[in-house]
């Protein structure tokens, strides 16, 4: 018996939302039934595009008819309210990262949804793919042996991107547009850092880029490294050990990697890595019942969260919409 496709609300339709909605509807395995957003332009070509409809309050969106979960996919400052509001009225939420400004913010989402009983996850869409969880796997398993050295990196150009990503009111900058990526990876194969030594470019009101230096209890050490401004290595993840290693570019949407020796390669997978295979395993995940998510757990949300809030500390870097409250 053929099921209908997955139905979301989509909070949010710019430049990401485009992609995403562009990539879920070819699978034929979701439907977009409603969307939102602020500019009323926007979103009626956006929903137009997507055979949605449009909504012009983010409630009456959030609880159309055929809605099974929300994507909210605004700047990251609307993030809170907007995954607020679809929680305390019943719905699941996919959240893109960073799940808040704060980990404080994020703590709160995730108390909520518990309180609900109601599924709340990150699109970090690394961690859906088969690539980056065969790494942790290789990693937790020893098969580097005792690890050398571990660099992720993420430089990319991006000031273009989209208006959000220099706004210091819309809380631009590296650190949580595209920081967060490397910071996620090497949380998740490491476990929370111990030390943090963060130094960065800011200009503008925004953090331009950073180099991250982490500590793990387990003594591994590694450097993370993101950039708006440069293409500086672009995005890379390598890991150097006794008994092998992993050189892996753009990591963040790998859909392979292989572990080596030398030239020897000991191991690999393939696997698809889009968004798409994102959005079906979160929805599987819904209709599940869960309320979190076996492949972006809360915990590595909040420990991201946790030090980019350092970072930020480190490098003076608060807001203008934080100066005023």
């Amino acid at each position: 018996m053929e099921t209908r496709p997955f139905g979301w609300c989509f909070i949010g339709t710019g430049t990401l939302a485009t992609r995403v909605a562009e990539e879920i509807r070819e699978t034929g395995r979701h439907r977009i039934v409603s969307t939102y957003s602020r500019n009323l332009e926007h979103n009626s070509g956006f929903a137009h595009r997507c055979g949605a409809t449009p909504y012009i309050s983010a409630l009456d969106a959030i609880t159309a008819d055929g809605v099974d979960a929300v994507y909210v996919v605004t700047p990251h400052t609307a993030h809170f309210d907007a995954v607020k509001e679809a929680l305390l009225f019943g719905k699941p939420v996919l959240c893109e990262k960073p799940m808040g400004v704060t980990a404080q913010q994020a703590e709160e989402l995730f108390r909520l949804a518990a309180e609900k009983k109601l599924y709340l996850c990150e699109a970090m869409w690394t961690w859906f793919a088969p690539a980056a969880n065969r790494v942790k796997e290789w990693v937790d398993a020893g098969r580097f042996g005792t690890i050398q050295s571990v660099y992720a990196g993420y430089h990319m150009n991006s000031k273009r991107y989209a208006p959000r990503v220099t706004d210091p009111m819309l809380a631009g900058g590296a650190l949580l547009d595209i920081g967060v990526y490397p910071i996620h990876y090497l949380i998740r194969l490491f476990g929370e850092p111990t030390k943090i030594v963060c130094k960065g470019t800011m200009a503008g009101g925004i953090d331009r880029g950073e180099e991250i230096d982490l500590t793990f209890a387990n003594g591994v050490t590694a450097r993370a490294s993101a950039s708006i401004d440069d293409f500086k290595g672009l995005e890379r993840l390598a890991i150097r050990g006794s008994d092998a290693s992993v050189s892996l570019w753009f990591f963040h949407r790998a859909n392979s990697v292989r572990l080596k020796k030398g030239l020897k390669t000991l191991d690999r997978v393939n696997g698809y890595g889009g968004m798409a295979n994102e959005f079906d395993l979160v929805a599987e995940e819904i209709q599940e019942g869960r309320t979190t998510s076996r492949f972006v757990p809360p915990e590595m949300t909040l420990a991201t969260l946790r030090v980019a809030d350092e970072c930020r500390r480190q490098l003076g870097l608060v807001y203008p919409f934080e100066k005023e409250n």
